[in-house]
């Protein structure tokens, strides 16, 4: 009799639990228009860790819901859908909506209501002022990309920098990060030099950072420009200590240039194969779920629902104060890395960006040592002294 009512109670604690209502979670995602392509992984990781957090019993012991509204790549809709879904559909948590547009919308929305907010993928500074209380980023900030490639300049030796940026607000950003860490460090880093989407021939450049004595070139940009970038060098003979250049790490790169890309750097914030906390079994999950290796985008929707289900369960509530107050606490691995944050502010401090360089036509990671797989070349090779891959020793 008493296994019978002891079963008999674990029944009705079961139903009782089952009878909760789920946990509303709501975002603004781009789910047609122009974006639709780019977010789509987004999408797909935050279904990911839904059925992942249900399966593991969900939240506070209620099941969790997901409320993806279309904002048809409209970032100037976001605002007001997130105030719908605060307002009128009672959504109990918030994720952030896809790019920095969206997030600048949802972010006064849940500043003026006074609800959490998770920032997923908007890297710029101007979503996290002073006195920003309740939105909490996840991803590296546009201002720490140059971080692995200053402490590479910083460990040959190398004081004289040349920046050049695309003229976006993202390469602008990261190239203001890496001119003030640079001086700070008492590099000589000149105003970061903008130029064109499109532009073919950097020779002009060139013999700029040739007049300014630089030891080491460092742009910010696309695969594109990074490929326009080294053609320009090997026309011109140029092969400063050190380059680096965003998009190198692209596969795509190397395809542009062939055996030309040998020892450029790019910068990468996510690689499938990070040996980041999680990150192997979310790669795994995600593959076997929707066929394909995830993204940047969907690392950045993953670890945000991991960074939100983590407070959740730390302040073992939805009291968005109490929440508010576990989030500027927390400290934990997701995997684009580490989460802690400037609880004045709520920018990420831990993210770094990784370092590759190529090497023998593959991508190797050199930094940071955490997820290197391979030790950096240095310095960079001059074009004259240069020889076909496989045809050492020959």
């Amino acid at each position: 009799m008493k296994r019978v009512a002891a079963l008999l109670c674990a029944l009705l604690a079961m139903g009782a639990a089952a009878a909760e209502p789920a946990i509303v979670i709501g975002a603004s995602l781009a789910q047609s228009g122009m974006l639709a392509d780019l977010a789509a992984d987004y999408r797909k990781a935050l279904l990911l860790w839904q059925d992942e957090v249900n399966a593991a019993g969900g939240l506070l012991g209620r099941r969790v819901e997901l409320r993806l509204v279309d904002d048809r790549s409209e970032a100037q809709a976001a605002g007001r859908i997130y105030e719908r879904l605060i307002d009128e559909d009672k959504a109990d948590l918030l994720l952030g909506p896809f790019g920095v547009a969206a997030s600048l919308g949802a972010a006064a929305a849940a500043e003026r209501a006074q609800r959490v907010l998770i920032n997923a993928t908007g890297a710029a500074r101007i979503l996290h002022k002073p006195g920003t209380r309740y939105v909490f980023q996840v991803p590296a900030p546009f201002s720490v990309y140059g971080e692995g490639v200053l402490a590479m300049a910083r460990a040959t030796g190398l004081r004289t920098l040349f920046v050049v940026a695309r003229d976006d607000p993202a390469s602008r950003e990261m190239a203001a990060g890496l001119r003030d860490a640079g001086r700070a460090q008492g590099m000589s880093v000149g105003e970061p030099v903008l130029f064109t989407t499109g532009l073919s021939d950097f020779v002009p450049l060139v013999e700029r950072a040739r007049a300014a004595g630089a030891e080491a070139w460092i742009a910010f940009g696309d695969a594109r420009s990074a490929a326009e970038m080294v053609k320009s060098f090997k026309r011109a003979g140029y092969a400063p200590a050190l380059v680096a250049a965003q998009g190198a790490e692209e596969p795509r790169f190397v395809d542009l240039v062939g055996q030309d890309a040998e020892e450029v750097i790019g910068l990468s914030a996510y690689e499938a194969r990070f040996a980041t906390p999680g990150n192997a079994a979310f790669a795994q999950a995600f593959a076997a779920k929707w066929s394909s290796a995830p993204s940047l985008t969907a690392a950045q929707g993953y670890a945000a629902a991991k960074v939100l289900e983590r407070a959740v369960r730390q302040a073992a509530t939805l009291d968005q104060e109490k929440l508010r107050a576990a989030l500027a606490t927390l400290e934990t691995g997701t995997p684009l890395g580490a989460y802690k944050i400037d609880p004045a502010t709520g920018v990420q401090r831990a993210a770094q960006v990784a370092v590759v360089q190529i090497q023998g036509g593959r991508r190797e990671i050199v930094w940071p040592a955490t997820l290197a797989g391979a030790t950096w070349r240095s310095p960079y090779p001059r074009w004259e002294a240069r020889t076909l891959l496989g045809s050492k020793g020959k």
